[in-house]
């Protein structure tokens, strides 16, 4: 196991003026209101930018239906849903898989006792739609766990389940090449934080944001180290997080619950290989001929 150990138009959007410098504000920014009653256990997010401001995509905690919704930023009106039949057993989290899908994971497993949990690749955007996703089965090295997060890497697309342990959980990584006709056995590469709710890279896929139910962890990828801790908006059960232009997205459980924006602390700026501190570099290295 890899990682070092942990102690115990889009610019002119309200939320992303200001992004992060300093010490991130801890009371965040409203940026919607769910409004749809159907909502009412927000445990997974992601965001996808659009002209108009952006897109939130979320999913209901476990005893929903497959099903994930698509929100539209500026009024917190459910402008899509796709549903699929196969019914999940505990939803957890979302993360981006390119192309106008989302990853889904039906990861959560309270009791201990799932023998394999199961990522889907699903379609979202406006409109409503019924699919049939691809669906792929994971495996444990070491028995059952309990999850809430999902990542993928926006580099590789590697898909890593981080599990919530109370005072510390486990990363463990899928195989790079995911198969539908037998489980995909996950291997164990880090210790990560206890009670991790959910995850989000950040975009260049040189850090990782985890959160907790009222702080987050920056750690640096793929070395899995821990860079810095700091207190999330206060929310009354924070299990949703997804990066968005500058700064992250948070979400709780509960009906019309609020999606709040974050800032992101300095130490951001080194481990986000498609931000300003990388890309300045990248540009002068290539000015000047030096390969990075």
């Amino acid at each position: 196991m890899t990682g070092g150990r942990w102690v115990g138009a889009v610019v002119a959007l309200p939320f992303l003026l200001g992004a992060a410098a300093g010490t991130p504000d801890t009371t965040g920014t409203p940026v919607l209101r769910f409004g749809d009653p159907e909502i009412v256990e927000s445990s997974g997010l992601a965001f996808t930018p659009t002209t108009r401001g952006g897109l939130v995509h979320t999913v209901n905690d476990s005893g929903d239906r497959g099903r994930v919704f698509t929100v539209d930023t500026a009024t917190g009106s459910t402008v899509g849903v796709t549903s699929w039949d196969a019914e999940p057993v505990d939803v957890e989290a979302l993360a981006p898989a390119g192309g106008g899908h989302v990853w889904v994971a039906d990861v959560g497993d309270n009791r201990r006792v799932r023998d394999s949990v199961e990522v889907l690749r699903v379609p979202v955007g406006p409109g409503d739609r019924t699919v049939t996703p691809a669906a792929y089965e994971l495996r444990y090295p070491d028995g059952a766990r309990d999850a809430e997060a999902l990542l993928a890497d926006p580099l590789t697309g590697r898909l890593h389940v981080v599990t919530k342990g109370v005072f510390a959980g486990t990363v463990y990584a899928a195989p790079r090449r995911l198969r539908t006709d037998r489980p995909n056995r996950l291997v164990e590469v880090a210790e990560a934080p206890g009670l991790v709710t959910d995850a989000t890279f950040l975009p260049g896929g040189g850090g990782v944001v985890l959160r907790t139910y009222s702080s987050a962890h920056l750690t640096a990828y793929p070395s899995w180290r821990p860079v810095t801790t700091w207190e999330l908006p206060t929310q009354d059960q924070g299990e949703g997080i997804a990066y968005a232009l500058g700064q992250v997205l948070v979400s709780t459980e509960g009906a019309r619950s609020e999606v709040l924006a974050a800032d992101l602390p300095t130490e951001a700026g080194p481990t986000d290989l498609a931000g300003p501190a990388w890309t300045a570099l990248r540009a002068l290295a290539v000015a000047r001929g030096v390969p990075l």
